[in-house]
């Protein structure tokens, strides 16, 4: 099989677009990313202001309005006002953004090593840890990752027929501009960074660039110009100018020198959580190096270089580091993992030194990939002390298809052992979107303080939830823009300045501070009820209270 056809792609989007729907509508909103921007989004169709993003009363000027565009126009069309609260339906951009990016993956593998390198590029890419879970939530990053890859789509098409020796037709360059226009608009200067970071990557490895001319740079950056420019003069007029300030100030260029909300770390980070962020894949693409290193002059190894190196060495520069941003550097590094497996003959490092890396890099990824089989019984077990029978079928069979990897690893067919790894990844992934997640009820915590503060609405629709123990944007979206996160004192302040239509949400260790505050008013306070749980974005295990003003009608 040469080249895929519109039949495998198909084929392709609906197995991607099917292992990536459990899960969507079981998961509880994830803090503290996914419901800021599901909240922000939801605003944004009750106020109607699409232009001016906010988060609660907070003005969130992180980001163009891109994503929160699609977020809400996925709620109107899918959600309604019924399903305000419901995470589902902002997940669908997602949803569709992640079996886009795996299609076209496919296809980029397809046009530089052919058909079978392209599968088994979308399969390490659709099965990476790191996929899997922004895959499933609405967060920007694979919305972004779609938009990268239509830019690289372009590029290499570009190039391509460069190497060929004529120039691309317009549709390509078309396809570039417009893709680079709306990744402005989703995340701003940052697409900038695998776009031209290629470009420029490519002229010095090769100093030459007439193959730029099937770009149309004259005219093209237009294109992408007219693209955001209307969204930019509308938020700089309605913010008089304060979006520019903190979203390219503050937030891009604030995460150059220093780390910001506790993100940052030394250089190399990324390179140290690859073995798990890229599971499976991770170890293929160690055991890809040396045909890498071989065959780094040749034109679609060098591409595919050009693409990863610049975007990964900014990243790993500067201060504030997250594993997803270098998420657009994996489809290339899966590409280059598949081509070792399915194109080039294998290959394994010439020195000692290198074969014992190697091998201790395995032993690790085989343990990695053990701890994940077996992490959902674990944890099921942590919780609630019950065996899930099917969980522990899926895990033992997990980790037979892990061990028949390994065995194969050790008998250097590799094509077999990526086989045996994808589906082990599949089987765990199935099984902790399906089962885990699900029944953990210490993951539970803001949904079941938003039910309590639901079955208690002393004023309907119109009270408001203090909430000072428990500041996460998760629970800001399930119960709406009803929600205060004040601190102690100011909620004390706030509940007997306006006791008829006031709850209040404290942890039980906070409860002593919350009543010396109300003073003689603390006679008077009800315990409506409580909820506790694990604040899992701190780890802070907590005992909820919900309280009322007694003396409130």
């Amino acid at each position: 099989m040469a080249r895929l056809d519109w039949r495998h792609y198909s084929a392709i989007a609906l197995l991607t677009f099917l292992i990536f729907l459990p899960g969507r509508m079981t998961l509880p909103p994830l803090d503290r990313d996914e419901p800021r921007y599901m909240e922000a989004s939801a605003q944004m169709l009750e106020t109607g202001n699409f232009i001016d993003v906010k988060f609660l009363d907070q003005k969130r000027y992180l980001q163009p309005a891109g994503i929160y565009w699609l977020e809400a126009e996925a709620e109107a069309i899918f959600g309604g006002p019924s399903a305000r609260h419901v995470a589902w339906p902002y997940r669908i951009p997602s949803l569709i953004a992640v079996t886009s990016a795996v299609t076209l993956t496919a296809w980029l593998g397809s046009l530089l090593f052919g058909a079978m390198t392209g599968l088994l590029a979308a399969a390490f890419l659709a099965v990476s840890t790191l996929m899997t879970a922004e895959g499933r939530m609405a967060t920007i990053d694979t919305v972004l990752l779609f938009d990268i890859l239509l830019v690289q789509g372009a590029l290499l098409k570009t190039y391509l027929s460069a190497q060929q020796g004529r120039v691309a037709p317009f549709k390509w360059a078309l396809l570039f501009w417009l893709a680079l226009g709306c990744g402005l608009m989703l995340k701003g200067p940052v697409v900038l960074i695998p776009s031209f970071g290629t470009i420029g990557a490519l002229w010095l490895c090769e100093r030459r660039r007439e193959w730029w001319r099937g770009l149309r740079f004259k005219c093209g950056w237009l294109i992408a110009l007219a693209v955001v420019l209307p969204w930019c003069i509308a938020i700089g007029f309605v913010s008089h100018g304060a979006f520019f300030r903190d979203a390219v100030e503050v937030n891009f260029l604030g995460k150059i020198g220093q780390g910001q909300q506790a993100h940052g770390l030394p250089m190399g980070y990324h390179l140290a959580v690859f073995l798990l962020a890229f599971w499976p894949g991770s170890f293929f693409a160690v055991l890809a190096l040396p045909q890498i290193w071989a065959r780094r002059h040749e034109m679609a190894v060098r591409y595919l270089l050009c693409w990863i190196i610049p975007h990964w060495l900014v990243f790993e520069i500067i201060a504030t580091k997250l594993p997803h941003y270098v998420l657009p550097t994996y489809p290339a590094i899966a590409i280059l993992a598949s081509a070792g497996i399915m194109a080039w003959a294998p290959a394994v490092p010439r020195h000692l030194v290198g074969r014992w890396l190697t091998r201790l890099y395995g032993a690790l990824w085989l343990i990695v990939g053990l701890a994940l089989a077996v992490s959902g019984g674990v944890l099921i077990w942590r919780d609630q002390h019950f065996v899930h029978p099917l969980l522990i079928f899926g895990s033992v069979l997990a980790c037979v298809t892990l061990g028949a990897s390994g065995v194969a690893l050790l008998q250097a067919r590799r094509r077999v052992a990526a086989i045996w790894a994808v589906l082990s990844a599949v089987l765990i992934h199935l099984g902790l979107f399906l089962i885990v997640i699900p029944k953990l009820s210490t993951i539970q915590l803001a949904p079941h303080a938003a039910a309590l503060f639901k079955a208690h609405r002393i004023c309907g629709d119109q009270t408001t939830l203090l909430s000072p123990s428990y500041s996460e944007p998760s629970l800001a979206f399930l119960v709406g823009t009803q929600t205060k996160l004040f601190g102690v004192s100011a909620a004390a302040t706030y509940m007997a300045w306006r006791p008829q239509c006031t709850l209040v949400l404290i942890d039980v260790k906070a409860e002593g501070r919350f009543k010396a505050v109300l003073g003689d008013q603390q006679e008077d306070l009800e315990l409506l009820g409580r909820v506790s749980g694990l604040n899992y974005s701190n780890g802070h295990k907590l005992d909820l209270g919900l309280w009322r003003l007694k003396a409130a009608p």
